[in-house]
């Protein structure tokens, strides 16, 4: 059993027949009383996320995750398919249950998967990746003084907003939490 306190970030747990994942963790205390914990959570199996509250000193049902390294090979509508590092079989992952990472996949990229009774229930991919820009409007000389902005179309896609100064065949990097521009990639 795992003490709500003690949720974080990318921990697993089992409430009832269900698998949460954890997104974001919050402990609010307020005046007197016991405090509460609020979590918002991916359940594994739907994919859905759901915010949470537990009364502090609450248990949860701790789980055991296992963690592969795994190469993304391509996507149809539904499903994305992945490959095994190490003994090359390849297996797929519903599009719910990727969630928001689906959509900065590269095909080739190394991912770590995880699964919950050898069945695949999500992805972590890196925090940042790097791309390049397919398509974008000019830039206009002279408008640098404050942050202006462009829409950018990215190798997989992906419409971004980056700097005037970016142009077709630049890379830059992006936050995957976000999908926000960070800054011009080496």
């Amino acid at each position: 059993m795992l003490n709500v306190t003690e949720l974080r970030a990318g921990t697993v747990f089992e409430e009832g027949k269900e698998v949460f994942q954890v997104l974001t963790y919050e402990h609010i205390k307020m005046g007197r009383g016991s405090g509460t914990i609020k979590v918002k959570v991916r359940n594994l199996k739907t994919g859905s996320n759901v915010e949470k509250t537990f009364q502090t000193g609450a248990r949860v049902q701790d789980v055991q995750i296992e963690r592969k390294k795994a190469q993304f090979l391509y996507s149809d509508r539904e499903e994305f398919h992945f490959m095994d590092t190490t003994d090359y079989s390849q297996f797929s992952l519903k599009a719910e249950k990727l969630g928001e990472e689906g959509k900065f996949l590269k095909e080739g990229m190394e991912v770590t998967l995880d699964f919950y009774h050898y069945e695949p229930v999500g992805a972590e991919i890196p925090r940042s990746l790097d791309y390049k820009i397919t398509d974008c409007g000019p830039g206009e000389k002279g408008n640098s003084a404050t942050n202006v902005f462009k829409h950018a179309t990215l190798e997989n896609g992906l419409t971004v907003r980056v700097p005037l100064f970016c142009k077709v065949g630049d890379k830059v990097k992006i936050d995957t939490r976000t999908g926000e521009y960070v800054e011009r990639a080496k």
